[in-house]
């Protein structure tokens, strides 16, 4: 007998407590009907498929409604009002759970840290998860308070917005963190072990690793120095030649290594000193770490290498201590050195440096004084670091890596690839262009996930190979770094082809945002600049977001949607440092689309509010991301509003959002391919007929066409719970507690403003 489910209609939780913890509320009587019990787990089918725990909802609110976080409703790849599949779900005990995580929790957090924070949760490969622990239904044995502030103390106070995303478990299926489950990085690295040297052909690199905080047993620092070059095996270090996409920097590296290191006397003859410098900064995964190990390979330099987030959750005197034995180690070694130091950002920040941040520059000030030895910092975000590191006697010289392009992708996987065992047919450009935003690490981590799937599915095989299909399977579970935030807008595998009627919008869509992306070339040639940007406008629930999600699926986008009112912040400067790095991340994940809905709340019409300056300080803030001294590349920004005489005016004029697009409301034939589509998965009497239902539905938008039918499912919930179809008379009886939300006047006035823009 299968397993009894119900549809039901998404809501974001109003409860702060459930929020990230990978909890939905189910009415009493639903639980009851799915026979499940309070903190049972439940099975949720939206575009994509997840898993979490089900606690009773309130008794006096609407049985046909599950209130769900934002952490889950993306899961899913759904939004507020759409509709789910749950159903009791079979979890396993997991033996293996590995995740993938920003680099501070990466670094920062061991795996009996991470397990403790992750215990009790119930999780699918793909999920993204919180850090915050389970304390609504804690397992059996968690010691939640300890927990929070092991977190805190490891990771700071960011640690509980942290999000890390699931990429493997064993067994298969929903699965149970337990006290006995191994949890390990993505990469492998497990954080607070003492790592193993690499085998090389004339011995081993030397690992040292100390325990430099005495009172916290879980943070390590280590120094980690590689031998000369021609002890490193190729697998550690990349020869320069798969530097892929960075073969201008690693050339402009190695010539400030040969110059600093074997010819320092030709610039003692210009008057200068050997003294070397380095800000390396790209996104994160790109491949900094491996770019300099790389290059110091082939100038036979060794590296000592520092994680400067280990060093800034330590109390400032043990800090300092570090740090000065971590120079004296790669100055007192043999040769020529570079002190490699990653994420420099997180212990020299530029906002609120810390105390110990004069103590660290004089440090290195020290450093850069002796010979042979060279400083390469590393950051994701340049812009993030002290500004007093760039002074002429610190990190003088700067260099960045870009985020790869489709051609850059296809070179990596072949090269990631090439020692692989693969079936005849692996495209690597189609690969590629299903990638957008990825970077090597993102790359290597799909490889890694692709034969984790061959290997699955070709047990008892001798000679397993990878298939495109792995390849393409694996983009369901790994997500881009620079992703994985949680604003990121979920396609569900929806195109523009699923779109039905709305021609002109489709293809005025497809020419402002896919055409500069897809065709850049043709823009060159006839010597035009691409549309920057488009304002999607029309009357509420006309479907403006189900439009740009269709449009980002079509294009293979990474999209950036954020809530118009989200950016807004009553700290001075907190709400423009917002707009840039929205901007910022979005270009890393280039191609890709920001979504600004509400924007007539974002950028009101200077000099008309009265919040202090905010919202002007912000529209100043877009429009110099828009059309600023640093153009915008593969970044298109879309904003809809139902109110476009709300929206500054010099946000729409051209080499902005200059192309305006009308979303009118659907007429008799596009309302029935709203309630086809909405009823797809909704058995429908023989006696219903949709045609003639759509043409008395005048003013319903395409929501409240699609809440009708959720209504008439829910009407015939409430007859009975074995219900299983829906008739013309529970239509009927919907469209009598549905009713039309288009105002009348609102939609004169919208179709008054798209006829005068059209004149």
């Amino acid at each position: 007998m299968s397993a009894p489910q119900i549809t039901l209609t998404v809501r974001h939780t109003p409860s702060a407590l459930d929020a990230r913890r990978g909890v939905v509320r189910l009415h009493p009587e639903v639980i009851d009907a799915l026979g499940l019990r309070a903190w049972d787990a439940v099975h949720l089918t939206g575009a994509r498929v997840s898993a979490a725990l089900a606690a009773p909802a309130d008794a006096g609110g609407t049985p046909g409604v599950v209130l769900i976080d934002d952490v889950t409703m993306s899961n899913l790849g759904v939004t507020e009002g759409s509709e789910i599949v749950v159903a009791p779900a079979d979890v396993s005990a997991a033996k293996v759970v590995t995740v993938a995580g920003s680099r501070l929790a990466s670094v920062s957090l061991p795996p009996h840290l991470l397990r403790l924070a992750l215990i009790g949760k119930v999780l699918t490969v793909g999920d993204a998860v919180s850090l915050l622990p389970q304390d609504l239904q804690p397992a059996p044995g968690s010691d939640v308070p300890a927990a929070r502030g092991q977190l805190s103390r490891a990771i700071g106070a960011s640690w509980t917005s942290e999000l890390l995303t699931v990429t493997a478990t064993e067994p298969n299926g929903p699965v149970a963190i337990g006290p006995s489950t191994v949890v390990s990085w993505r990469d492998g690295a497990r954080t607070g072990e003492t790592p193993q040297a690499a085998p090389s052909r004339s011995g081993t690199s030397l690992v040292r690793s100390e325990q430099v905080n005495r009172t916290e047993d879980f943070i390590d620092a280590e120094i980690v120095e590689d031998e000369e070059a021609e002890e490193e095996t190729a697998e550690t270090v990349p020869p320069l030649a798969d530097l892929v996409g960075a073969e201008q920097a690693a050339r402009k590296l190695a010539e400030w290594f040969d110059l600093a290191f074997h010819r320092p006397e030709l610039l003692a003859k210009l008057g200068t000193s050997a003294h070397l410098g380095v800000l390396l900064s790209g996104p994160e995964g790109v491949g900094k770490a491996t770019l300099v190990r790389s290059v110091a390979q082939a100038e036979k330099v060794r590296v000592v290498s520092l994680t400067a987030p280990n060093i800034a959750v330590l109390e400032p005197n043990a800090a300092a201590t570090r740090l000065r034995e971590v120079i004296a180690h790669a100055v007192g070694g043999d040769g020529s050195a570079v002190l490699l130091i990653h994420d420099i950002d997180a212990l020299l920040p530029a906002t609120q440096p810390p105390p110990l941040a004069t103590v660290v520059l004089e440090e290195l000030r020290k450093a850069l004084r002796h010979d042979k030895l060279a400083i390469v910092a590393t950051t994701a975000r340049s812009e993030s670091a002290d500004p007093r590191l760039r002074a002429a006697d610190l990190l003088d010289r700067e260099l960045g890596l870009p985020l790869p392009d489709g051609k850059t992708r296809t070179d990596l996987l072949r090269i990631l690839l090439r020692d692989v065992p693969l079936e005849t047919g692996v495209d690597f450009g189609a690969l590629a262009e299903r990638t957008p935003g990825f970077v090597a690490a993102d790359l290597i981590a799909l490889r890694r996930d692709a034969a984790l799937r061959a290997a699955l599915r070709q047990r008892d095989t001798d000679e397993p190979r990878i298939s495109q299909q792995d390849l393409l399977d694996a983009l369901a579970t790994v997500r881009p770094i620079s992703m994985s935030t949680s604003d990121n807008l979920a396609t569900g595998g929806r195109t523009l082809d699923d779109v039905g009627d709305m021609t002109e919008v489709k293809q005025a869509l497809t020419e402002a945002v896919l055409w500069p992306l897809r065709y850049p070339d043709s823009f060159a040639r006839l010597g035009v600049n691409p549309p920057r940007g488009v304002l999607l406008y029309g009357p509420p629930g006309g479907g403006k977001t189900f439009l740009v999600r269709a449009l980002a699926g079509t294009g293979a986008l990474n999209v950036f949607a954020v809530k118009g009112a989200e950016l807004m912040d009553k700290w001075v400067g907190e709400s423009e440092r917002a707009v840039r790095e929205l901007f910022r991340r979005a270009a890393e994940a280039a191609p890709s689309l920001i979504f600004l809905d509400e924007i007539d709340a974002l950028a009101p019409r200077r000099g008309q509010s009265s919040d202090s300056g905010v919202a002007d300080r912000v529209v100043a803030a877009l429009l110099t991301e828009l059309d600023g001294v640093e153009p915008m590349r593969e970044v298109v920004v879309l904003g809809a509003t139902n109110r476009p005489e709300l929206v500054d005016p010099a946000l729409l004029r051209p080499g902005r959002l200059e192309k305006l697009v009308f979303v009118p409301p659907p007429d008799a034939e596009g309302r029935e391919a709203i309630l086809r589509s909405s009823a797809k998965n909704t058995p429908l009497a023989s006696d219903v007929d949709l045609a003639a239902l759509a043409a008395t539905l005048d003013r319903y938008s395409a929501a409240d066409c699609a809440a009708l039918i959720r209504e008439a499912a829910l009407t015939a919930m409430r007859e009975s719970l074995e219900a299983s179809e829906v008739t013309a008379a529970h239509l009927e009886t919907a469209s009598r507690a549905v009713r039309p939300s288009l105002d009348p006047a609102q939609l004169a006035s919208l179709e008054a403003y798209a006829k005068n823009r059209a004149e």
